[in-house]
């Protein structure tokens, strides 16, 4: 099999940074999101230890995440969540915008069970569909004020872009296009990320649809494109057509955890006394593990001693 070829030195996959875009097209009538996401698909496959399939799985996750969260009106997190029947046993992702204006979109996701590589299917394409299995999309909103919102919508093939669009014609009433694509390299590394939305908004009628139709067959795979060197530009420029450059707003993408020692600290004496004192008296310490960066925590005896007392002192502390 032949290597894919680089993304061109110029590209920020070749970083630590990927890199969404967004902006109008056909003459306003529609709206473009496009991402290049290789360097956190990446960073997601190598802190997950993810097998092929499921690296295909989480990285179009987390590129839909990416392509959401740079749509939000505010600063705020768009949390993805396949509950399929398949043997990953689920893919979660989250995309978050930040308040800063330079700063980078942060994505951070996993897969139930990371250690799934299934048969090709019958396009010669990484079974991501199988891998994911049938059940429900759940797409939160939290804006940081009040309720988040979710809304949700079943499987239709759990290919994730496919579902993605069903989601958002069914849940939201938005007409869309959704490509996602991951090319996983023969040494099981993410070699290609990267995806695009296109919806067409108010106005919009059969011509413009047909536009849209025409633009991504002409683009073909979005896979194939990425790795080729494309950008989230250049994908941009290729599916929406008639493309407002001028209007277009970029923003780096990096994977990124808010996990902490102080979150965790405070989820230990949540747990309350009964809980803290049996891990004292059992293992004389504890070892935590983010389930979406997969960064291990460590808490010694005295550490632990600490965290009951204050499980004693506080609301908390009753035993359960």
């Amino acid at each position: 099999m032949t290597a894919p070829r680089a993304p061109r030195a110029d590209s920020r996959a070749a970083g630590r940074f990927g890199q969404v875009v967004r902006g109008p097209a056909l003459a306003g009538l529609a709206r473009v999101i496009a991402a290049e996401t290789r360097a956190p698909c990446e960073e997601a496959r190598r802190r997950h230890d993810l097998w092929p399939t499921a690296a295909a799985a989480v990285g179009r996750a987390l590129t839909a995440a990416a392509l959401m969260a740079l749509d939000l009106k505010s600063p705020g997190a768009v949390i993805l969540r396949f509950r399929g029947d398949g043997p990953l046993r689920g893919v979660t992702a989250e995309g978050r915008l930040p308040e800063g204006a330079d700063d980078p979109i942060a994505v951070r996701g996993y897969a139930g069970e990371p250690h799934v590589d299934l048969d090709l299917n019958e396009r010669g394409k990484l079974d991501v569909g199988r891998a994911v299995g049938r059940g429900t999309l759940y797409v939160v909103r939290d804006m940081g004020r009040g309720e988040p919102y979710t809304g949700a919508a079943e499987l239709v093939s759990g290919e994730i872009a496919e579902d993605l669009a069903h989601y958002f014609l069914r849940s939201e009433q938005r007409r869309t296009a959704v490509a996602l694509g991951v090319l996983v390299a023969p040494d099981g590394s993410v070699a290609a990320a990267g995806g695009l939305v296109v919806e067409l908004l108010p106005g919009a009628g059969e011509r413009e649809a047909e536009e849209v139709e025409a633009n991504l067959a002409r683009l073909g795979s979005v896979t194939a494109a990425l790795a080729g060197g494309a950008d989230a530009r250049e994908l941009a420029r290729s599916a929406a057509g008639r493309l407002d450059e001028g209007r277009l707003l970029a923003r780096p993408v990096a994977f990124r955890c808010t996990c902490n020692r102080r979150r965790l600290s405070a989820a230990l004496v949540q747990l309350g006394q009964a809980e803290l004192e049996d891990m004292i008296a059992k293992d004389g310490r504890a070892e935590l593990v983010c389930r979406f960066c997969a960064k291990r925590y460590l808490f010694s005896s005295e550490e632990l001693a600490e965290l009951l007392a204050r499980a004693r002192s506080g609301p908390r502390g009753v035993s359960r």
